[in-house]
């Protein structure tokens, strides 16, 4: 059965073009168009689509409004599209805050110069959040936020808060981990990953005693606009890694986007040019491949949602040296192919819903 997708944006010549790519796909059918917010939210509780195209800024109703109102009253997997600037990214964060589950750059020259490939990306796109909607008939959306100011650095951590559903029990196996002191907690994401950091990384309090590098498939323009958010929102410290930096406990790295970052033996960060021989950039296996030679078995690395497979091959690496992996469980995530993949080669130590990795990073570093 097609894909039923619905496509917003009050531009006439990118709502035509998106229409006329997802239509070329046998397997996509465009049901409806919408030029604002408000359109968007009637035409979804009456088409019911399996997947919204979204542009932000629209007359009448702008589109993270239309997103919460959507989630709200008929929850469905939403693709933004936003652009590739400071001010793009937070918008973009503050969209998946809302409820939508990934994004595209809006760039009409790429749609003019590269045609086959924004249509490549833009239905596998589709195609792969239309398969994360069996998540939507329940779906709640992590609170925005700037409902409340987050709690001093200095202050003991708050209880984490739970979603409206229960989660999904442990998998067989995966009781809660022993203590050990870590010289580095590394965790690869994609899809989904913005807010799955975001709920992790909460839950740590100011002295977390291990040093954190984080990879997420990101453009170069999000993620320096990410980790400031997340620096706002955490009680650790996050920043973009910079070539040099210095592990420490109580910091999180994030790798930028568009480069690849490496880790060495003396804890010291490498940021190195993205390889286009490489799918993404940053990568997960990089990083955790060069963990796994720089600590060997005092490395903990929890692979979060994202399709692909990016991050089995650096787990493998980091197994062979005795360190310990996570992986998300399916119920939890927003797209189940990195963790499934590291489950399905048999490298993961334990796996966890995505509420229960934070409160266990708590507990087990030492």
């Amino acid at each position: 059965m097609a894909v039923k997708v619905l496509v917003v944006d009050d531009s006439g010549f990118f709502r035509r073009r998106v229409s006329e790519i997802l239509s070329a796909d046998p397997e996509i059918k465009v049901v409806g168009t919408a030029t604002n917010g408000r359109e968007a939210i009637d035409q979804a509780l009456a088409l019911k689509p399996d997947v919204i195209t979204m542009d932000y800024e629209m007359p009448m109703m702008d589109g993270i409004t239309a997103v919460r109102n959507i989630m709200q009253r008929c929850p469905t997997p939403v693709l933004m599209f936003s652009s590739l600037t400071h001010e793009g990214a937070r918008v973009t964060l503050d969209a998946l805050d809302a409820g939508a589950v990934d994004y595209l750059p809006k760039n009409f020259e790429d749609i003019s110069r590269n045609p086959e490939k924004v249509k490549a990306m833009l239905c596998e796109k589709v195609h792969t959040i239309a398969r994360s909607n069996r998540r939507f008939s329940t779906f709640s959306p992590p609170a925005a936020p700037t409902a409340a100011a987050p709690a001093p650095r200095s202050a003991a951590p708050a209880p984490a808060t739970r979603p409206a559903a229960a989660p999904a029990a442990p998998a067989a196996g995966s009781a809660a981990p022993k203590r050990k002191a870590y010289r580095l907690v590394a965790i690869g994401t994609s899809t989904g990953g913005p807010v799955a950091l975001q709920r992790v990384l909460t839950q740590l309090p100011a002295n977390f005693p291990a040093p954190i590098v984080l990879i997420q498939h990101m453009p170069a323009a999000f993620t320096k606009a990410f980790a400031e958010r997340l620096d706002k929102l955490c009680r650790i410290s996050v920043k973009e890694a910079e070539d040099g930096d210095l592990l420490r406990p109580g910091l999180a790295l994030l790798a930028p986007g568009g480069k690849q970052m490496m880790v060495d033996p003396r804890g010291a960060v490498r940021i190195l040019p993205g390889d286009e021989r490489l799918n993404y950039k940053p990568c997960v296996d990089i990083t955790f491949g060069s963990a796994a030679k720089s600590f060997n078995d005092k490395v903990l690395a929890v692979v979060l949602t994202g399709m692909g497979a990016d991050g089995r091959e650096g787990a493998r690496l980091l197994k062979q040296g005795g360190a310990q992996v996570w992986a998300q469980d399916e119920a939890s995530c927003v797209i189940y192919g990195m963790p499934m993949a590291v489950v399905k080669a048999n490298l993961a130590d334990a796996v966890y819903s995505l509420d229960d990795i934070g409160r266990h990073l708590a507990e087990v570093c030492v």
